[in-house]
């Protein structure tokens, strides 16, 4: 099952946007050293550097069952390349990742559930791409569940995404629900700051990446968020964390 990998940056400005980015291209040379398709959907873009909020389409076999276990809060301790003073600093950035749901599964919005909003695209696409209200955000008001796209210059297509990404959203949601989670999706995720991250990933004054969850340890960060992450999501997986 192919998966959307959703990250937001968390409070802190430019060092949390700049992790945010960091963190997508980690998921993203994961998935190119398997051979997996990614597929920027929406991004958000920080004012300085790096980015507010993002979400990528990985497609491949197994894709959802290898990520799964990476939603959650990750925080990363660094010299600042955007400090003078060259002082360490600690950033957070969320990820959070859901299915995307087949189209034989039967999923019904009706309009009224919904409110569909049209922007301008920022980011990539080219200066045609921001010539027109062609990017797509849609609220489901029950969840107040929220998707965005706006990788295509159609509008309609960007909009029949963003449904297939709410029909996804609202699918995990009822997963969580049979496995008798009692908070839904968005509930779930706990405030991006320290005491709730699933990672910590130190580049100074030490170099090491040390899951919360497994215990596992790598004592090579530059070579973890170059997308060496299979170690780790081996481990989720045999310890079953979802």
């Amino acid at each position: 099952m192919d998966a959307y990998v959703e990250i937001h940056a968390g409070a802190g400005g430019t060092e949390s946007q700049d992790w945010a980015e960091m963190l997508r291209r980690m998921y993203s040379r994961w998935a190119e050293k398997n051979n997996f398709r990614v597929e920027l959907i929406h991004e958000s873009r920080g004012e300085e550097a790096g980015i507010k909020s993002s979400t990528i389409k990985i497609s491949g076999q197994f894709v959802y069952g290898w990520l799964k276990g990476e939603s959650g809060v990750h925080r990363l301790v660094r010299i600042s390349p955007f400090d003078s003073g060259a002082r360490r600093h600690t950033s957070f950035a969320s990820a959070w990742v859901y299915p995307v749901v087949n189209e034989d599964i039967n999923i019904q919005i009706l309009d009224k559930d919904i409110r569909i909003d049209t922007y301008r695209s920022s980011g990539a696409g080219g200066q045609h791409v921001n010539t027109t209200d062609s990017a797509v955000r849609i609220t489901h008001i029950a969840t107040g569940i929220v998707v965005q796209c706006q990788n295509e210059r159609s509008q309609h297509k960007n909009k029949e995404t963003a449904m297939n990404m709410l029909k996804a959203r609202l699918y995990e949601l009822e997963m969580q629900k049979k496995q008798k989670d009692s908070d839904n999706l968005e509930n779930s995720k706990k405030e991006i700051g320290w005491g709730s991250q699933i990672r910590n990933y130190v580049l100074q004054p030490y170099q090491l990446v040390k899951d919360n969850r497994t215990n596992i340890e790598m004592t090579n960060p530059e070579k973890v968020l170059d997308g060496d992450i299979t170690v780790f999501l081996e481990a989720s997986v045999y310890q079953g964390i979802h």
